[in-house]
């Protein structure tokens, strides 16, 4: 792992590791979860480096080594998930970038979008602070949850300078522009498959949807284990197939766009209507900054004026 240090507008100095393959298919950027660091994601990143793809390990302000003066359950920490994509467009030119979030990781993902990356792996990811606190309280207390969750959130406020607004991943997951798996543990009580499936439904297509049979608010990677690698390196797969990887980038013809798309065992193409319209809204937006930057090239080679 080569360690790095990035500055983000959290105000933070973010700490973190990168590490690649021999030719890597893509970059993995992993995001920990709350009072967590970037050594929880060791084992993922041991996985995704083992299916050919590097990685990116931060630890979010106020964690880890980062320094913070306080843990804002992904407001600020969303600025450290666009340093860190950053981090790994810079560091890992060309590659498509992945983010894969876990809780707090995945709503600041989520609240920072759109990033521009590939694809979100987003994991027990809670759709508005009220939900969270709520579903947490009611854990402990049963039925008289609901007044110790409002003195709690009461709180955000003057300890944070945090509104219940700011802390809604569920409104911004439209947003993302990009494919996206949601997965959450089965038996979660703290992030429920009520709250996954209301933030699913409002993510925009392609998007794909995994509840983890058995799993609680936990570590599905450990949870799942081979089912995990498996799921997530399938969802990840297609979308570097579908994004034309190791060089075979979508052309343009004479009158129509092409793309390299997965077939089947048929030969005919798998993608559906919305995946196909996400791929050409993705190929025009490449089509137009490869233009600009050839017309940038140009204007920089031409000769000096006499």
């Amino acid at each position: 792992m080569v360690p790095f240090t990035i500055a983000s507008e959290s105000g933070s100095k973010i700490a973190g590791w990168h590490s690649s393959v021999a030719d890597p298919e893509g970059v993995v950027v992993l995001l920990h979860g709350i009072r967590s660091s970037r050594t929880a994601m060791m084992g993922r990143a041991r996985m995704f480096r083992r299916n050919g793809f590097a990685v990116v390990m931060i630890d979010f302000q106020a964690h880890g080594e980062s320094p913070g003066e306080a843990i804002t359950i992904g407001y600020r920490e969303k600025h450290d998930v666009v340093a860190a994509v950053g981090y790994a467009r810079e560091t890992f030119k060309g590659l498509p970038v992945v983010v894969v979030g876990v809780s707090m990781g995945g709503a600041a993902a989520v609240l920072a979008s759109p990033l521009g990356v590939d694809a979100l792996v987003l994991e027990s990811v809670y759709p508005d602070i009220r939900t969270a606190v709520q579903n947490r309280v009611r854990k402990r207390l049963g039925a008289a949850y609901w007044l110790p969750s409002e003195l709690l959130l009461l709180q955000l406020g003057p300890r944070l300078g945090i509104g219940l607004g700011h802390l809604r991943p569920i409104d911004r997951i439209a947003e993302a522009e990009c494919p996206v798996l949601i997965i959450s543990g089965a038996e979660d009580l703290h992030t429920t498959v009520a709250d996954t499936k209301a933030i699913f439904q409002e993510a925009s297509a392609p998007k794909e949807l995994w509840l983890v049979d058995g799993a609680g608010h936990v570590d599905l990677h450990k949870a799942a284990g081979e089912q995990y690698e498996r799921r997530v390196i399938e969802f990840l797969d297609k979308i570097i197939n579908a994004r034309g990887a190791n060089g075979s980038e979508p052309v343009v013809g004479a009158d129509v766009f092409q793309f390299p798309v997965p077939i089947d065992d048929a030969g005919s193409a798998t993608l559906n209507k919305e995946e196909r319209a996400f791929l050409l809204m993705r190929y025009i937006r490449e089509y137009s900054k490869r233009t600009q930057a050839a017309k940038d090239e140009q204007y920089e080679h031409r000769p000096d004026d006499a």
